[in-house]
């Protein structure tokens, strides 16, 4: 299973599935939902969190969050 933490700086990918007790409700009222598009933009010094834009909205989670999150990438 590829998560967003697989993600590289620049990718792209599609949510597929996570645990809704695992993503924190405001994840879910910005956009965090399968089917939506992520890319990985920048990494913390220590790599956690990530800043990621999610069907547009720009976003810092954290790496333990984000390796519940499913995704599936685009080619391109």
């Amino acid at each position: 299973m590829a998560s967003i933490v697989s993600l590289k700086i620049g990718q792209r990918a599609i949510i597929k599935d996570f645990s809704v007790d695992v993503v924190p409700l405001k994840l879910l009222e910005m956009g965090c939902l399968p089917g939506n598009e992520v890319s990985l933009v920048q990494e913390a010094p220590f790599k956690d969190p990530l800043y990621l834009i999610i069907n547009g909205s720009h976003l810092a989670i954290r790496k333990e969050t984000a390796a519940q999150i499913e995704i599936e990438l685009i080619d391109g």
